[in-house]
């Protein structure tokens, strides 16, 4: 009993041993693939570092094989840099996912083994109590049987006993007897099925146990040489393309040509002059005279370049990018109807979370360039970033608490506004662009050339051009029949023709859905119908109306 809790215990440090060398394994890839993420970023960086610069005079310069070649080194490192990348991938997946995946599935099975093992020998303890308790019950009922024998002749012998005691007397040694034939017979029983047991477990149990452990370990071992085969392929596969990469950079070296870089230095900068003519000889005894050649440096600096005239019409300045008059336009554009509004703020939303980023993106590269001078302090002074990242910092806090302001009041429009179904936002966002002057215009589009503000002028020009759809659609004679209700969302007074005057919190009848044009046919009565701009009421479709769509 004890050598085989002795085994178990050994073996159980000795599996638990081989799963820590396995995630010791896996730390150690994991560890080398952030080295080749980080070399590769680095070169990366390094690469675009030296890249020029476009529109610059630095990408004028790079005109020259030498220069050309430069580039493509610097294109090559990057490819280069983007073997490491792979390098890093493959052994994530390849190593570290499949083996993290294998730790587990190998701690179940440890797991099940012990657990068979620790189960197996408790039924054998089990059954070993139950043998031990069998042979002190015959044990017991023997002596008692034995005791009641003697008891039983001690009164059969005295002749002041009745008969009946003596009877008595004999029929209770009887009982003991059997009790002690009985318990006989329980731990013969018991004793031959533990016999039984004790063989099975161990020939049978505890071998193939200890045999499972063993495959167990053996696979362990082989998957973690497997995995360091997978570690040197990893590596091997990149090899050809790292040494394409060097052949490259080889081949730029190759094609530089002296000859070419010297002609275009020439080209750049040669004059265009012809040398001047010989100087006669300067006779004082005559006048002096003296012949200069026509195409002489002094006749060439005489000249003076022609002066380009670029012809055409100049452009005038289209009214809508004048600079706009922003006194007309509150910063939470309350002066817009709210589904407006809610664009407006949704855009400044947007807008101000991309700033955000961006200042956010400079932060980290401050604060990577801060570690590379605590690391190298060569390379420059940490504390000459600080004043730096807190400006950035405190930019970010301005912008985000901007945002915050910003997403307060288009929360509090998306409150007041129905839910819209998305094909109607996309219905309307069409009519938008394709019909800018609606009711629902945005305060930069009212604005005339000199940064006026022109809504109601805007607004009563759009609704004559819509009231001439509405006439035709009114002539019906029949009334169409009610496919839902609506509940106003805001006052509207439907002052032009085809339009209908509603109540904030008033209910009325819609006799027609928004077709994409951002209005809504609706019926107070059997007189009263007409539009109203469908983001200033919620409406409520009747599923079983025909035709009907149900409203999100």
């Amino acid at each position: 009993m004890q050598w085989s809790l002795d085994q178990f215990d050994n073996l159980e440090k000795h599996t638990q041993w081989g799963i820590d060398i396995l995630e010791k394994y896996i730390k150690f890839v994991k560890e080398r693939t952030e080295i080749e993420l980080s070399y590769a970023k680095q070169l990366r960086n390094l690469s675009k570092k030296y890249q020029p610069k476009k529109n610059s005079k630095e990408e004028e310069e790079y005109k020259y094989t030498s220069c050309k070649a430069f580039i493509s080194t610097l294109n090559e490192m990057n490819d280069y840099a983007g073997q490491h990348e792979v390098i890093s991938e493959n052994m994530t997946s390849h190593i570290i996912g499949d083996l993290a995946r294998y730790v587990q599935e190998l701690k179940q099975e440890r797991k099940s083994n012990f657990h068979d093992g620790r189960k197996a020998q408790q039924h054998i303890e089990t059954c070993w109590k139950q043998l031990e308790s069998s042979k002190r019950r015959f044990e017991r009922d023997c002596k008692e049987a034995d005791r009641a024998q003697q008891y039983f002749e001690k009164m059969d012998a005295d002749i002041n006993v009745t008969k009946a005691d003596v009877e008595k007397a004999r029929q209770q040694a009887q009982i003991r007897h059997q009790m002690a034939e009985d318990s006989k017979a329980d731990y013969s029983s018991i004793l031959q099925k533990f016999n039984h047991e004790q063989h099975e477990y161990y020939h049978t149990h505890i071998p193939n146990i200890f045999q499972k452990i063993q495959e167990m370990e053996e696979r362990r071992i082989v998957k973690i040489g497997e995995s360091m085969k997978t570690y040197a392929e990893v590596d091997r596969q990149v090899i050809p393309i790292i040494g394409k990469c060097l052949d490259g950079i080889v081949k730029a070296a190759e094609s530089i040509d002296q000859k070419n870089d010297s002609q275009l230095v020439i080209e750049a900068y040669k004059s265009g002059f012809e040398p001047p003519g010989d100087i006669e000889f300067e006779d004082y005894t005559q006048p002096m005279k003296r012949t200069v050649s026509d195409n002489s440096l002094s006749n060439s600096r005489g000249e003076g370049k022609p002066e380009l005239k670029f012809g055409g019409k100049s452009k005038g300045k289209l009214w809508p990018f004048i600079k706009k008059n922003k006194g007309t336009t509150p910063e939470d554009f309350s002066n817009l109807p709210p589904e407006q509004r809610r664009k407006k703020l949704q855009q400044k939303v947007c807008e101000l979370n991309k700033e955000i980023q961006k200042e956010m993106d400079q932060r980290d590269a401050i604060t990577k360039m801060k570690d590379v001078y605590l690391k190298n302090p060569q390379m420059g002074d940490p504390a000459s970033l600080d004043h730096k990242l807190a400006e950035v910092s405190q930019n970010i806090e301005k912008l985000r608490l901007e945002t915050q302001k910003f997403e307060a009041w288009l929360a509090e429009v998306e409150g007041r506004l129905p839910a819209r179904s998305e094909q109607a936002r996309r219905q309307s966002g069409l009519y938008d662009s394709q019909n800018p002057p609606t009711v629902n215009n945005c305060a930069q589009d009212r604005e005339s050339p000199d940064g006026s503000y022109t809504e109601e002028q805007s607004q009563e020009s759009e609704v004559k051009v819509l009231a001439t759809d509405f006439d035709d659609e009114f002539d019906d004679e029949e009334p169409l029949p009610a496919i839902g209700t609506c509940k106003a969302l805001y006052t509207f007074e439907g002052q032009n023709e085809g339009t209908i005057s509603v109540v904030e919190g008033e209910t009325l009848y819609v006799i027609e859905e928004d077709k994409g044009d951002g209005w809504t046919r609706i019926r107070r009565n059997e007189d009263e119908e007409g539009y109203v701009p469908t983001s200033y009421v919620e409406v409520y479709l009747d599923k079983n109306a025909k035709g009907a769509k149900t409203y999100i």
